[in-house]
Order: C-alpha cells, then structure tokens, then sequence
C-alpha cells in the first residue's frame, strides 16, 4: 500500500473541490513553499508534494483515474502537466515550468520515485545550457536613472574547433549501445494492476552522455566547451528593487557536450541596492528623508531645501509644525518598477535640541518658558 498522503489532504482541500479551487490552494502553497523563496529545511520535499498532487488534480483524466484506483504509477504522475504548471509559474512571476524542476533534479531531488525523472529533464535528455547568475550593486541614482554597463563572465563556450561535439575534427561521437543514447539505464519491476515501479541510473558505458567519443578533441578534451569571458551590455530598467532577478536569454552557458544544437543558458542578474545615507526606501517608488530642524523653525515656520535623489527640494515648514510631521513633495520618489509613475519623496520633520547653551541662550529660553506658562494660565 503506497505510503503517500492523499493528495486532496496535501492540497487542503475535499473530494468536491473545483478545478478553480485546485489551481487557487496550489497557487498559494507554492508562494509558500517555491525553493527560490523558501530556504528552511523541508520547503523544497513540501514543493515537490504539493506539485505531485496539483499535476494530478489538475488534470480531469489522471483525477478520475486516482479517485477511482488511488495513486498511480509513478511515469504518469507529471506527464504532459508542463503548461498547467508554466500558466501558474508565469502568473507568480518565478522561472518557467523547467526551469525550476530541473534546478530541484540537479540538485538529485527526484519525487521519491527511485530516481526516476517524470519530466525528462535527466542529464541525458536535456538540451538546455546551465544559467548563469551574475550580482550587481546599485545606488538609488541608479534606481532612478536605470544602468547601462558592459561586463565580462567567466562562462563556458561552445568549442569552435569540434562544434561542441566533444571529438576530433574529422570524428564523431558513436551512441552509446547500452543506453542506445539514452545516459540512463531503466529497470520496470513490480508491475501490479495499477502501479509501476522504476529503478533508474546513470549509464556506466557512456557516464550519462548517451555517446561515446573514441577520439577526443585537443583543444577541449572531449568536453565540447572551453572557459572563456563574455562582454556582455547590461541595461537595467528604472526602479528595480533590491533582491530581484533579471533575466538575459540565451546569455548563459552552452548546452552539455553531445547536445550541441540544444539552446543555452540564461544570464540571470541579481540586484542588490546599496543602503543611503540620505533616503529609506518605502513602498511602491516613495522615498522617507528625516529632516532636523531648529526649534524656532517649527514654531515660526520657515522654508528650507531637502535632499532629493536628483538636486534638491523646496519645502515650506508651516508655522507650528509638530515633531514627527511627515509631509509629502510628490512625484520625486522613486519610478515605480513594471507600471508608470514615481512614487513621492517624504519628509519626516524633526527637533534639533542643541546640546551646548551660553548664558544669554539659557535665559532667553527660560523667559520664553515663563511667558508660555502664563499664556496657558
């Protein structure tokens, strides 16, 4: 009897659940649970759970073949369920469906089948070069202006002299006949009415190439590829926020050796923006600016310039300003990242208290105390 949970528990829902409501419980789980948000210890095997039980509730056919027999084998669990994933992955705003699959697949995840690869995506199969992710520190200048820069990164390119091949000009790799090209051996067993049990491994004969190379290549060594630096020309939008990713097709490395028609990589950029001295940054482009002033300035009012990202700002201090006053100078935040707009720039007013007096201060001070005291007599 399969140890597995009930799917329709993994996704807290019931038996009467709709199509709308499996797609709305998986949706909010996997915002949860995604590897790319979710670093704690067992997010990554709760991910895999959950995405095993939408591929099957999420299909009409596979639901009313597990309500009927329970779970089944395990090379129909994921099969042709890629665009009911990439609609939800799109949606959330994280890689496509393989992308991040096969991250968890390198990383020798598998879904408790033995090994085996539902989707695939197995070394053999898999005809898309590695990403590639690069750091870049911003200020809020450039937040607010964007950034065109050109940068070099060290990644792997295809070999010029065997075309990616791996062998000798003149040579080709041969297919392997023990996995017949596959990079994987399989073995079926147990095979009962409504279950399948598959043991999988890398080819030993091919080391999961799926092709074997009787004459290497001199300039690479059989590997198809050679390390080199790439100039690349970095534009980065408006209003970026610290922590995001973007994303550079095609700008990653190679596909593996064997595999050289396959498409490459991508370059992702990872953006960290440098803390200000000046500026916190809030939500949606607004910027907060804590600004000192003296006493008198708020008691009789005044007009001063505040700091902006760009220059500086008039700001009229009304007579009678209280401490912690936020007041706002609109449209001078920051772009506000995917739609229209700036956000504002806020100014928090604060007291300078000076800290050294003279006589005369002192006096003056205490005279004004008293005065004030017999105002509110």
């Amino acid at each position: 009897m399969s140890n597995k949970r009930d799917y329709y528990e993994v996704l807290g829902l019931t038996k009467n659940a709709t199509t709308e409501d499996i797609k709305n419980a998986y949706r909010k789980l996997a915002l949860q649970y995604h590897p790319d948000r979710n670093k704690s210890p067992g997010a990554e095997e709760k991910f895999k759970e959950i995405s095993e039980a939408y591929a099957v509730l999420s299909d009409a056919e596979k639901r009313k073949r597990y309500d009927t027999y329970g779970h089944v084998g395990a090379e129909e669990v994921f099969r042709g369920s890629e665009a009911n994933f990439d609609e939800i992955f799109r949606d959330m705003g994280f890689g496509g469906f393989r992308d991040i699959f096969e991250q968890i697949f390198e990383r020798g995840g598998g879904f408790g089948f033995g090994g085996f690869d539902p989707f695939g995506f197995g070394r053999a199969q898999r005809r898309r070069g590695r990403d590639l992710l690069y750091d870049m520190e911003l200020s809020l200048r450039d937040v607010l202006k964007g950034r065109k820069e050109d940068i070099e990164v060290p990644r792997l390119e295809r070999c010029s002299t065997c075309a990616g091949t791996g062998a000798a000009p003149g040579t080709q790799p041969r297919k392997c006949s023990v996995c017949n090209g596959q990079g994987q051996t399989r073995r079926v067993y147990n095979q009962g009415r409504f279950s399948t049990f598959v043991s999988v491994e890398p080819c030993r004969t091919c080391r999961g190439q799926g092709q074997i190379i009787d004459r290497p290549c001199d300039n690479c060594g059989g590997s198809g590829s050679v390390r080199t630096k790439k100039k690349i020309r970095l534009e980065i939008p408006p209003g970026v926020e610290d922590g995001m990713t973007l994303q550079l097709s095609g700008e990653g490395e190679p596909p593996e050796q064997g595999h050289g028609q396959g498409q490459p990589g991508d370059l992702l950029v990872r953006i960290h923006v440098a803390p200000d001295p000046q500026f916190e940054r809030l939500q949606d482009g607004n910027l907060l600016h804590n600004l000192g002033l003296k006493f008198t300035d708020l008691v009789l009012g005044t007009e001063v310039k505040v700091p902006a990202v760009e220059g500086t700002e008039k700001l009229k201090i009304p007579q009678g300003t209280q401490p912690n006053t936020v007041m706002k100078i609109k449209g001078k935040g920051l772009p506000r990242y995917g739609s229209s707009g700036r956000g504002d720039l806020l100014v928090r007013v604060n007291v300078k208290v000076p800290t050294k007096l003279n006589d005369r201060q002192k006096w003056l001070l205490k005279e004004l105390d008293r005065e004030l005291d017999n105002d509110n007599d």
